[in-house]
């Protein structure tokens, strides 16, 4: 019963990551918490592994968006305003139901991004290319979360099994 409730914590914290909500931590904490209750099948190792993979998770989602940017020709400062619009905005769209942090974080990095550069004096044209850099940036990051997500998952079934 107890790995059932396990894998289920795993899948929902799965489930929470398109949405920008901390699945992976969910999981980290989940794998923590069984780790008590079965020290057996889950040890230091696997535990602390989940955490540095949830770690590594929200570092790639806070860089990816502002190196995209970059890689678009955008300047450090539309890297930054990319990383500090998808946070405002996955904050702003949380009061949306189920979708609005991901709209919101997805519009943030765009917005962000496209004003930043407004501010050196771009155009249209290559504000909104650099934007477009880093919209597609934060979508790369999410997209890295579920890898690592189901990474995660995959090392508690093998440590279970074992």
């Amino acid at each position: 019963m107890a790995i059932a409730m396990l894998l289920l914590v795993l899948l929902v914290g799965l489930l929470l990551l398109p949405f920008g909500l901390p699945g992976l931590w969910v999981m980290a904490g989940a794998i923590l918490i069984y780790s008590f209750v079965a020290p057996a099948q889950i040890g230091v190792v696997i535990v602390v592994t989940a955490a540095v993979l949830a770690a590594l998770g929200e570092l790639i989602e806070f860089v990816l968006a502002g190196r995209y940017a970059r890689k678009y020709g955008g300047s450090r400062r539309a890297s930054w305003g990319a990383v500090i619009g998808g946070l405002v905005g996955a904050l702003v769209g949380v009061p949306l139901p189920i979708v609005g942090s991901v709209v919101g974080a997805l519009a943030g990095s765009f917005l962000g991004a496209m004003a930043a550069e407004f501010t050196l004096g771009s155009g249209a044209a290559r504000a909104t290319r650099v934007a477009t850099g880093a919209l597609i940036g934060r979508i790369v990051a999410m997209a890295a979360k579920i890898g690592i997500g189901i990474v995660v998952i995959v090392v508690v079934v093998f440590a279970i099994l074992r």
